[in-house]
């Protein structure tokens, strides 16, 4: 069993890296074979609406035709039983690097058929995970919560299933007085980061156990 997280993150040790680590710990638990692919390593666009994927009898249909720094990690992403993908919400969404990501892996698996039918041909469990500053109260008021939901329901659409993970109120900076950042409290961001955040990392781990479990069942 093979387990895939792609980080969506410029920083490699920071919050999402971190939850994404936790859940392949806990896919690691189950039995899976894991690894990590940072997509900030790699050089790549999002999809150049070629069609190639949607071209019958093409050599191409059903997959990616682009061939660039990103078209490793998607065939493996494709053959993974277990596939996380996380980001930080960067101006309400995935980060330009995930969004990028999600278009290439995506949209060759969509149909324009009735219902926008997927022609994935493996059986793999999927999900989303982000870190945002902003706190769980905020979600509907800011509509990040119906944004998720948009996310994830293309990621349903295309593997048949995908559970989010969402973490707010992270902590951004070691030292929030070397930023212009009044808007956040540091003292409470870091007293979150102490008694909040290692309960999150746990809500990671089990996530990927739980996926993990699912794939192999």
């Amino acid at each position: 069993m093979k387990a895939l997280a792609v980080n969506g993150s410029p920083r490699k040790k920071w919050n999402t890296a971190m939850l994404l680590e936790r859940a392949l710990a806990g896919a690691e638990s189950k039995g899976a074979r894991c690894e990590m692919v940072h997509l900030y390593d790699l050089a790549y666009t999002g999809c150049r609406s070629c069609f190639s994927c949607k071209l019958l009898n093409g050599k191409n249909y059903g997959r990616c035709a682009v061939r660039d720094g990103l078209t490793p990690a998607l065939e493996r992403a494709a053959e993974s039983d277990v596939l996380i993908l996380g980001s930080p919400v960067y101006f309400g969404t995935e980060t330009g690097m995930m969004r990028s990501f999600m278009e290439r892996l995506l949209f060759p698996f969509v149909t324009y058929t009735p219902g926008y039918a997927s022609i994935f041909p493996g059986r793999l469990r999927s999900a989303l995970v982000y870190s945002m500053n902003i706190g769980e109260e905020a979600l509907a008021a800011t509509g990040q919560d119906r944004r998720i939901e948009h996310s994830r329901s293309f990621m349903t659409r295309t593997f048949g299933n995908c559970e989010t993970l969402v973490v707010c109120d992270t902590f951004q900076f070691q030292d929030y007085s070397k930023y212009l950042s009044t808007v956040w409290d540091a003292e409470a961001k870091a007293k979150r980061r102490e008694e909040v955040f290692p309960r999150d990392l746990e809500r990671a781990f089990g996530l990927g156990a739980r996926l993990a479990e699912a794939a192999g069942a």
